[in-house]
């Protein structure tokens, strides 16, 4: 089936991307494989690029766009190369929506053009350590000063991606207790800088996969937060966040999609290459039957994502659906990923192997964003039940 999401300007953006990926990526990866993360400079050749403008107005440095189709773009190609751009994705399609939709004007000048050229990357910070999920039971706090001049920040954050490389990082913290009738009431957002004394950074976490990704845990004692960085309004935190999250939710369903789709490529190439018992491994009926059972599924998938990148860009995408779109897409790219391994034997095994890495990378995807059992929460409220 011809895809119509993309038109001329986006093809044009992944032949570029493509390029860019082959020459500046591939021949590294490896290194940044076993760092456990991207050198920071590396940021700034994304920026040059202009992956961090294709949102931001251009009185700021952007391109003034307002879609997601090239982050789109993007996923499909890093999987298709079986390859990572570090936690530069949490500064695109996690921190730009709250800067753009919250700061006032004076913010986004000061913000925004550092935003751009990777002078200051961004991370978001919202989990804590016991709290999972539950992100009203937050128990880090911003307490505003006698002089009313900054506010006090203390507690810890984990799980937290891009943020070894972070220059500043959007906090939430309780500002004011919750209250009998609203226990997310009292939750705010801070734009904090992380030079700023009394910020930490702790452990650089070892995670199962996506190992070219900084996640990091964060530590906050008196930190002096001016007030000026205060993004949006006092204790209303917790509705800026829920209003985020189809986006959020949409970006972890598409990388799930593309990364489905690069392992029935990889798959294919492997089992047309690969000899056995003097035949190619494509030969057999069971590897055809997999693989098209595998490629129904990604079909399947595409059809998911495209419906709710479309929504998405048209300001449609409901709670509902972004979940159940994560909830679909994810699922699938366990089940296809999986026999994409198991295909190439004892080499799926193998992190010299694309899909062994790619095998590890997706399990997250149930988890972060919401895990599938809150994405079914989510769905069966919207069905009545």
């Amino acid at each position: 089936m011809r895809r119509t999401v993309f038109n001329e300007d986006h093809e044009a953006f992944r032949e570029t991307l493509r390029a860019f990926i082959e020459a500046e990526v591939v021949p590294v990866h490896d290194e940044w494989f076993a760092a456990g993360q991207v050198p920071r400079e590396f940021y700034y050749k994304l920026a040059e690029l202009g992956l961090f403008g294709i949102n931001v107005p251009e009185e700021f440095g952007g391109a003034g766009l307002d879609t997601h189709k090239f982050e789109a773009v993007q996923y499909e190609e890093t999987a298709r190369a079986g390859v990572s751009f570090g936690g530069s994705g949490v500064h695109v399609l996690l921190a730009l929506p709250y800067i753009k939709m919250l700061a006032t004007d004076e913010q986004k000048k000061r913000y925004l053009e550092k935003f751009v050229s990777a002078e200051e990357m961004w991370a978001l910070a919202m989990t804590e350590p016991g709290t999972g999920s539950d992100l009203a039971g937050m128990k880090t706090t911003a307490k505003l000063s006698e002089d009313g001049t900054h506010y006090v920040l203390n507690g810890s954050k984990t799980f937290i991606t891009g943020g070894v490389h972070a220059d500043r990082v959007i906090v939430c913290a309780r500002t004011a207790a919750p209250t009998a009738e609203d226990r997310r009431f009292g939750i705010s957002l801070f734009a904090v800088d992380t030079k700023s004394e009394g910020y930490s950074i702790g452990r650089k976490l070892d995670k199962l996969g996506l190992k070219t990704s900084d996640t990091a845990e964060l530590a906050f004692v008196d930190v002096k937060v001016p007030v000026e960085d205060l993004l949006g309004e006092e204790n209303k935190g917790f509705y800026y966040l829920g209003s985020n999250l189809p986006s959020e939710r949409w970006g972890i369903a598409y990388g799930a999609y593309a990364q489905a789709k690069a392992a029935v490529r990889f798959a294919k190439e492997y089992v047309q290459d690969r000899t056995v018992f003097g035949k190619t491994v494509a030969s057999f009926q069971n590897t055809k039957f997999e693989l098209a059972a595998c490629q129904a599924e990604v079909d399947a998938a595409e059809a998911v994502v495209d419906r709710a990148l479309e929504a998405l860009d048209a300001g449609e995408l409901t709670a509902a659906e972004a979940a159940s779109a994560k909830l679909f897409t994810t699922e699938v790219a366990h089940r296809v990923i999986d026999k994409c391994l198991q295909l190439h034997g004892g080499y799926g095994f193998m992190n010299e192997y694309p899909i062994a890495r790619l095998y590890a990378d997706n399990r997250v995807n149930r988890i972060y964003g919401g895990t599938s059992e809150v994405m079914k929460m989510i769905i069966a409220k919207d069905m009545g039940l």
